[in-house]
């Protein structure tokens, strides 16, 4: 589990909790594949070892830019759904974190690419009753199964229905 439990409220249980979709990882896996190429390249070509030392210098700085950071942000970003609230933690250096209780969310739909469709993956779609009016989760795994269980969720916490700690 991605979120720590003393960091939930007393009877209050996680329904599910997901990271992004590996997809996210693609373009920073092509980059660093694309970044090793062509400092290999430029390597072999130039017959300086001052030029080729730089050359892998900036290469070690791109790839950390473009590779590792995605990397570190998708390893530590997570969305937990509780029995009473949808969290959000994301950040490397700094954290951040957006909690929306449940009842202030009024519809949860979810949108698939082309792309998604063939990952198995969307996005999930959280309108609530604050300011920010919609809040996307992108690349969620199983999304239409996450908007059934959430779908449910708020079905019966809206509609009363004991039982709904356990979901």
């Amino acid at each position: 589990m991605a979120i720590s439990k003393n960091l939930l409220n007393e009877g209050e249980q996680v329904v599910f909790d997901v990271r992004t979709h590996w997809k996210a990882l693609i373009l920073p896996f092509l980059a660093l594949i694309l970044l090793l190429a062509v400092s290999v390249f430029v390597d072999r070509a130039i017959d300086n070892g001052t030029v080729s030392a730089g050359v892998w210098i900036v290469i070690l700085g791109l790839i950390l830019w473009l590779s590792v950071w995605p990397f570190l942000n998708w390893l530590v970003a997570s969305y937990t759904v509780t029995n009473r609230r949808l969290i959000t933690r994301y950040g490397v250096i700094t954290r951040r974190g957006h909690d929306i209780p449940l009842s202030r969310i009024s519809d949860v739909a979810y949108e698939k690419h082309l792309l998604d469709r063939l990952l198995g993956c969307g996005t999930l779609v959280i309108s609530d009753a604050s300011t920010n009016g919609q809040v996307p989760l992108h690349d969620i795994p199983r999304v239409e199964e996450r908007q059934r269980v959430l779908n449910d969720l708020l079905h019966r916490l809206h509609d009363g229905i004991p039982g709904n700690e356990g979901i």
